[in-house]
């Protein structure tokens, strides 16, 4: 799985850790959205602690699952409308919309909460705050694939991004716990609201390339575009999959949003901060796991990861049952966040690679949805589980949910992992070809899926000067001739294109094309090329050269027929 075995791994695996981080540093405007998103993530952790502490001394357990279905609930049913948006509009704009929202709604309910007003206002602004937050990481993660060139630096990405998730979700219950010391939960939500804003403010006039888009359509089709990204779920089913087990993670978290304040308060007897420091030894145990998976990042097996991390969550919770001492829960709530880093990872990278990429914030909306709604559901039934079955019986029962359903899933997630390395094998040779190398992830993974293989023989010709134009072709291993009107022109070997002219110029082929030795080729269908070159103008650009620099070495006598 993570392939730290070799000789001399620390080494090695110290230089892929930075290699991940560099991918991110290099970037200026991957760089910008990654550290909006630890503002942002920051933000909702302290909040959740704030929120959390809020309801229980207004209404004790029941009040704390109450609250949380309350601002879960209305995103199951808000985010896929606003999500989808994001695959209308630049997916920055829509980003800044959210921090704005939800700095406003937080700063309300900490002036709510120094004014003294009755607890319910302070839970709808609490419900408008969460809804907002909820549309950030749909439109954040359909916006990285766009800002990354290959799988190596979305993968990076994302795994930066999870160890930023990580420190969040530690540094933001620290914070909490320690305004809550003090006994201001006001300063909690403060602090949430700016940092919010502060991310706002990163995204704005964001530089990036975006992928081109259709013709808009009517507003009044947003509800059909929305049901959209949930029937991707369906028809892209390897991304259904793994969504599925997304939502038996957050479904356990929803358990653990009421078990942390039960066993803080009344188990262990932690006081009000102990929720917080419960909730910062998950962080701690996430920022570790994140570590580790920027060092062991070439070997990861992302899908298969994404299940060991969902059994990390249901796990510990029964052993919380078998054992709730204040020791034993520290150190699984510490296991959780390693679970919750390695979902985070797949979670967030694979679906990105399996459905298209106008798609893509509409299915991470329907996945928001579907997650704000199994964790709403977690939280509600939590407290009925406990009246039934005691804290411990609850904890033992519940925490069995999510090994049970990762072990039924196991082998279609190998498969899921066979499938997409294969692909970045496809992806490595297309990126040895100039033209491809500006194409941002989703362009590229795109045609790779459209990739077919031939085998040419030695002295066979692959196609002929005046042929009518059809594939372009990459060589995977061999040597070609590049033969004019009769003559060498040059000699092409592995990594380098050829057929380019034809497919660009809607012309007939400028000259011959034959293998010097055995062939191994990547064939792309002129529809996907043009498709992909055309549709980015830094690519486009590329490609211009490429062919103005083929025709400056050698121009048919007979100039090529158009088609």
């Amino acid at each position: 799985m993570l392939d730290c075995a070799a000789p001399g791994w620390i080494r090695k695996r110290l230089k892929a850790s930075a290699r991940a981080f560099g991918a991110t540093a290099r970037n200026p405007g991957l760089l910008r959205a990654q550290i909006a998103f630890a503002a942002t993530w920051t933000a909702e952790a302290a909040f959740t602690v704030g929120i959390a502490v809020v309801a229980f001394r207004d209404g004790g357990a029941a009040a704390v699952g109450v609250v949380a279905f309350a601002r879960l609930a209305p995103s199951a049913f808000i985010t896929p409308f606003a999500s989808a948006l994001a695959d209308r509009f630049p997916r920055d704009r829509v980003l800044v919309v959210s921090c704005l929202v939800r700095a406003t709604a937080t700063a309300a309910a900490a002036s709510a909460l120094v004014a003294g007003a009755p607890p319910v206002v302070v839970y709808v602004l609490a419900v408008i705050s969460t809804a907002a937050f909820r549309l950030f990481r749909p439109a954040h993660s359909a916006l990285l694939p766009g800002l990354c060139n290959t799988p190596f630096e979305l993968r990076s990405a994302n795994v930066v991004r999870g160890l930023l998730d990580s420190i969040s979700t530690l540094l933001g219950p620290l914070t909490a716990a320690a305004l809550l010391g003090l006994g201001s939960t006001a300063a909690v939500f403060v602090t949430s609201a700016v940092l919010s804003l502060a991310s706002g403010v990163l995204l704005l006039s964001l530089s990036y390339e975006a992928p081109p888009r259709g013709q808009p359509q009517p507003l009044r089709r947003i509800v059909h575009e929305t049901v959209e990204g949930f029937q991707a779920l369906v028809r892209y089913r390897d991304a259904g999959v793994l969504i599925g087990l997304a939502l038996v993670q957050t479904l356990t978290q929803g358990f653990l949003t009421v078990f942390v304040v039960v066993l803080a308060l009344e188990e262990l007897s932690l006081g009000s901060s102990g929720v917080g420091l419960l909730i910062a030894a998950l962080g701690a145990g996430a920022v570790a796991s994140s570590l580790g998976a920027s060092m062991c990042l070439i070997g990861l097996r992302l899908a298969a990861l994404e299940g060991i991390g969902v059994m990390l969550w249901g796990l510990p919770l029964t052993l919380m049952g078998v054992l709730p001492e204040v020791a034993v829960v520290f150190a699984l709530m510490f296991v959780i966040g390693i679970g919750n880093s390695l979902v985070d990872i797949g979670l967030h990278t694979l679906p990105a690679r399996l459905v298209p990429e106008e798609l893509l914030a509409r299915v991470f909306g329907a996945k928001a949805s579907l997650t704000a709604l199994s964790g709403a559901v977690g939280a509600f039934v939590t407290p009925f589980a406990i009246a039934l079955l005691g804290v411990r019986g609850a904890l033992v029962l519940l925490g069995l949910v999510a090994p049970t359903v990762v072990a039924l899933a196991w082998r279609r997630l190998r498969a899921i992992d066979g499938a997409v390395a294969r692909r970045d094998e496809e992806i490595e040779v297309l990126n040895g070809v100039a033209m491809f190398r500006p194409l941002p992830m989703p362009a590229i993974d795109e045609l790779a899926l459209h990739v077919d293989h031939v085998q040419v023989a030695a002295g066979e010709a692959v196609f002929h000067q005046g042929d009518q134009g059809g594939p372009f072709y990459v060589i995977e291993d061999g040597e070609a001739e590049v033969i004019g009107d009769g003559r060498l022109i040059r000699t092409l070997g592995s990594g380098e294109g050829f057929g380019e002219i034809a497919l660009l110029r809607d012309t007939s082929r400028t000259a011959t094309v034959r293998a010097r030795t055995s062939l191994r080729l990547h064939s792309l269908d002129r529809r996907y090329l043009r498709s992909a070159v055309t549709a980015y103008e830094s690519s486009e650009r590329e490609a211009d050269a490429v062919v103005l620099d083929r025709l400056s070495d050698f121009t048919p006598r007979e100039r090529a027929s158009p088609r």
